[in-house]
């Protein structure tokens, strides 16, 4: 199946009256090809991104169950919740897109994968209020390379640790450049979470501008630490030649799991420098819990111990 799409398909604005199938779904096909140039304009605003803090939003657009899929050359803009998921699929190609949303627009992912294997996000300008690009529970051989972020929160895998979520395996970013984003490269998971593993991921050849937490590992994420210990293992995990600005002191931050340390943490040739547009001018640091980790090449701000 081939679906050119041309044009601009306006959602409605009317943030009380949308229903949550609004938007496009491409579902249990084999083969399909979506492209053309067209927009998807989700008419999010003010009012609907605050109502999306404590409400699921309708999702642009969504592929599901799709087996040797692809995307290219669309443009979605103004999301009211994520712009595009990508679950369940298998050997799924999106590449050339435009996804954007101001700074200022909660849980506005640009491209969120899960449950997928074989998933390629190649060469696509991405600039929303949340991450740009989340992979979520139960993704697989997931290559996401040439990506010009921000704003937003960067590139992230998880959050990982909810009820019946699978383990995540084999991630590779690359070639890609952050600017003006909340964190950059990042993996997060929550507390009390099943025991699965976030492992053999890769993070290389990346640039940062301005970037607030270019490097964080957060298994404290969004939770206070009585509320018991992460129970995802994240091992195999490797920063390599990551090079740019810090808007905050902290440049590198390993906040791994008392009870499942990260293991294998490895940071080659890193290279940041504070931003002088830093709002406070400290050196720059890096700080490390329940994490074990080896480093070569430059290390600038030192890799902690």
């Amino acid at each position: 199946m081939t679906v050119e799409f041309q044009g601009t398909i306006l959602a409605d604005p009317n943030a009380d009256e949308f229903q949550q199938n609004e938007g496009i779904m491409f579902e249990n096909l084999e083969g399909l090809t979506v492209y053309g140039g067209g927009t998807y304009d989700g008419q999010g605003g003010v009012q609907t991104w605050k109502n999306g803090r404590s409400r699921v939003m309708p999702i642009s657009i969504k592929f599901q169950k799709v087996r040797n899929g692809a995307v290219r050359d669309i443009n979605l803009l103004n999301s009211k919740g994520f712009h595009m998921t990508i679950t369940s699929c298998t050997n799924f190609l999106a590449e050339r897109l435009k996804i954007t949303a101001p700074a200022e627009s909660p849980r506005t992912d640009g491209i969120h994968i899960s449950r997928s294997n074989g998933v390629q996000v190649l060469n696509s300008v991405i600039g929303t209020g949340d991450d740009c690009i989340s992979i979520g529970d139960g993704s697989t051989d997931v290559k996401v390379i040439g990506i010009t972020c921000g704003p937003g929160h960067g590139i992230s895998i998880g959050s990982l640790g909810k009820l019946l979520e699978q383990s995540v395996k084999g991630v590779y970013v690359a070639q890609s450049t952050l600017l003006n984003t909340q964190n950059g490269l990042r993996i997060k998971t929550f507390h009390n979470s099943p025991p699965i593993e976030a492992s053999g991921i890769t993070f290389e050849d990346i640039t940062m501008k301005d970037v607030k937490n270019p490097i964080i590992i957060d298994q404290n994420y969004q939770s206070n630490k009585n509320q018991g210990a992460s129970f995802v293992k994240i091992s195999d995990v490797h920063f390599r030649n990551v090079r740019g600005t810090s808007v905050s002191n902290v440049a590198v931050t390993l906040d791994c799991s008392s009870a499942k340390p990260c293991e294998g943490i490895e940071l080659a040739d890193i290279d940041l420098a504070l931003s002088p547009n830093a709002p406070k001018k400290f050196p720059l640091s890096a700080t490390c819990s329940n994490a074990k980790i080896f480093s070569r090449g430059k290390q600038n701000p030192p890799a902690c111990r």
